[in-house]
């Protein structure tokens, strides 16, 4: 055993200092948390209760098992944005146990903007079926959709990655054998239409589910042919005369209840129970409010937080007399195997390598890996490039990116310019990708942004030589873009992550993921060779 111990005295007036800064971040987020879910919208809600419609997240706790956790996905999709008149994008969606098997689930929340799609409704249902995909669930629509939201036309519908490609990952999870299973509870027009009529199965809930193609106005304009909407495509003729619904339901608890007798009908079996047993950090993780500095430009110590991450506080850390500006080993979180990376600095030309070495490692021993993210980025200068940080940076990211094994990450702090690379941001598909709420996620920093900007000024040949006040507007133009789009909030709103989360929740939410990765029984072929890079 090699347990972590903290030089950090919880007592200490730094320590609570830092505590309490972070309280008062965590505050904030779970504020905007619980404005996403059920804030802002009263009428709306009080008009939705009148038509007898539950709730989506009713419909989503009358869904799971009794005591399911549930792993929501990007809860604060385009916060801030539209006037944050569209919170959480206008779905719910995540990840919890139906029937014991764990499922997919994405639901339209029609109380905001009567479940259209926004740009941000797309990604994010597109991010939940990228998941499902990747981790071999099950997809569970609860749809109570009117469709794409239409001023924002060419932003949802005729791109790759716009509205037609989540039913094209729909019929290939079909076809992979990944069920495909809905629950209608309202108007379904257009492009909602297809979610239940490309599912495997489908449920209607009688008097308020509908799915037409076109809606009774369209109808009329198109082909001047009169007919009322539950005559269009109510659940009562799709699914006793057209054949589109296969099961008819009189309320939602109904449909819901079907929906689990499916789920039981699949047969899956998952066992997500972890190999050994798990024991808690021997430091506790509500402490770790108190080991992220108030300024989050000071340095700490990752082993820190891996003290109250891991279980019993055992980490086995590779290499731990080189390379000293990344800490690399092997741990277990709820009892699974892990390995982790966490930044302690900048990475250097050592501490690329090491990081190569360690994910072969992982990756040959089927070892999942996990990515702790405080990274300012790779070192630069002249020293640093004639000892070759290029090209070992990029074996790094190589190491990275060809992995095979399960990769989850975690923002904690700065996430700048190629560090996010190396250390398997977004932008290299990652299994989960968390923040927490001192995450910052940019280029560079704004100070080294504005001073970029200033010399770049500075060195114009054709604007002349820049006077002080030009120089002022320049240096607060970038610093307000930098404070602005650094945000964590920001980043969030626009699903660069799966959800900010509080860091004493890290541990069991990664302990889910683990579970997740560990049992969807993928074993493919793999070179076992690791290379001394």
């Amino acid at each position: 055993m090699a347990i972590l111990t903290s030089a950090l005295d919880p007592r200490s007036a730094g320590f609570q200092a830092n505590r309490e800064a972070y309280e008062a971040r965590l505050a904030t987020l779970r504020e905007r948390l619980a404005h996403a879910a059920s804030g802002g919208r009263g009428a709306h809600v009080g008009r939705h209760k009148a038509r007898g419609k539950l709730l989506v997240r009713d419909r989503i706790d009358l869904l799971l098992d009794p005591g399911s956790p549930f792993l929501e996905v990007a809860p604060l999709a385009a916060w801030g944005q539209y006037g944050n008149e569209v919170p959480g994008a206008g779905a719910v969606a995540g990840i919890g146990l139906v029937e014991r098997t764990p499922v997919m689930i994405v639901a339209n929340d029609a109380t905001v903007k009567g479940g259209s799609f926004y740009r941000e409704t797309v990604k994010k249902h597109v991010r939940a079926q990228e998941i499902a995909e990747q981790q071999r669930l099950p997809c569970l629509y609860l749809v109570d959709c009117g469709g794409a939201n239409l001023p924002q036309q060419d932003q949802v519908f005729p791109d790759k990655d716009h509205f037609g490609n989540t039913f094209l990952r729909q019929c290939r999870m079909s076809a992979a054998g990944l069920a495909q299973v809905s629950a209608v509870f309202g108007g379904c027009t257009a492009g909602g239409a297809y979610i239940p009529a490309l599912s495997d199965e489908v449920v209607m809930v009688e008097g308020q589910a509908r799915i037409h193609l076109g809606g009774p106005s369209i109808v009329k304009v198109a082909i001047n042919e009169e007919i009322d909407g539950e005559s269009l495509g109510g659940a009562a003729m799709h699914t006793r005369v057209s054949g589109v619904s296969d099961w008819l339901a009189a309320d939602e608890p109904e449909a819901l209840a079907k929906l689990r007798e499916i789920v039981a009908s699949l047969a899956v079996e998952r066992d997500l129970s972890p190999p050994r047993q798990a024991l808690p950090p021997r430091l506790s993780g509500e402490e770790l409010a108190g080991v992220v500095p108030a300024d989050r430009r000071q340095p700490y110590d990752v082993r820190e937080v891996l003290a109250r991450l891991v279980d019993d506080s055992d980490f086995v850390e590779f290499k731990p007399e080189w390379g000293a500006t990344l800490v690399a080993g092997t741990a277990r979180i709820h009892g699974f195997p892990v390995g982790i990376l966490g930044n302690n600095g900048p990475l250097y030309s050592d501490s690329s390598l090491k990081a190569a070495h360690f994910i072969q490692l992982c990756d040959q021993r089927r070892i999942p890996l996990l990515f702790l993210q405080n990274i300012s980025g790779f070192m630069v200068g002249g020293e640093a490039e004639r000892g070759g940080i290029a090209k070992d940076s990029a074996k790094m990211v190589y190491a990275m990116a060809t992995a095979r094994v399960p990769r989850l990450t975690v923002i904690l702090g700065g996430s700048y310019g190629a560090g996010n690379y190396g250390m398997c941001g977004r932008g290299f598909w990652p299994d989960f990708l968390f923040a927490w709420p001192t995450a910052e996620c940019a280029t560079m920093s704004a100070d080294i942004a504005a001073n970029v900007m200033l010399e770049l000024r500075r060195s114009s040949v054709r604007q002349g030589p820049p006077g002080p006040a030009e120089l002022a507007a320049i240096e607060k133009a970038v610093r307000d873009q930098y404070a602005e789009q650094s945000d964590p909030y920001y980043a969030t709103s626009r699903l660069w992550d799966d959800g900010i989360l509080e860091p004493a929740q890290t541990r069991d939410v990664l302990g889910l993921c683990l579970a997740l990765a560990a049992s969807r029984g993928e074993a493919p072929p793999r070179d076992a060779r690791v290379f001394r890079l």
